[in-house]
């Protein structure tokens, strides 16, 4: 047995010990292991919050990114949140009168009609956002 107590062999001379026991580093290794799985669950959050050090050179950021999601129903969503076109259009005027500059990213789904999504681009352009990307899968070639 590895690790028995007696290291003496039957005829009274020492044996070496030539097996690893791998227990129990396997059962820190699972023990670690788990850690690892709920800390990760902990660090990862949408945001982190840091107090930012004051720079008496530093410009405000003048641009808001807008997300705007079409699903399959055709429900439109700014920014996780559930949103008709007058609250979408209401929410552009409020930044822009705060002189922010808006870029837009549209998420749409595949089912949805090729007319909604034009719809969209045509309020964010009607609102003076004319920056914006429509959000794709990368397909592997």
């Amino acid at each position: 047995m590895a690790g028995g107590g007696d290291l003496k062999g039957g005829c009274g001379r020492s044996r070496l010990i030539t097996e690893i026991n791998v227990t129990p580093l396997v059962d820190i290794m699972l023990v670690l292991l788990i850690i690892f799985m709920v800390t990760t669950t902990v660090v990862v959050r949408d945001a982190i919050e840091v107090k930012l050090p004051e720079a008496a050179t530093g410009e405000p950021r003048k641009v808001s990114l807008l997300a705007i999601i079409v699903d399959e129903r055709g429900r439109m969503a700014l920014n996780g949140r559930q949103a008709g076109e007058p609250e979408v259009r209401a929410f552009i005027r409020r930044e822009r009168k705060k002189g922010v500059s808006l870029e837009a990213v549209i998420a749409a789904d595949k089912s949805v009609a090729h007319g909604r999504v034009v719809r969209v681009i045509d309020l964010l352009r009607a609102e003076g956002v004319v920056k914006f990307a429509i959000n794709v899968l990368r397909k592997e070639s």
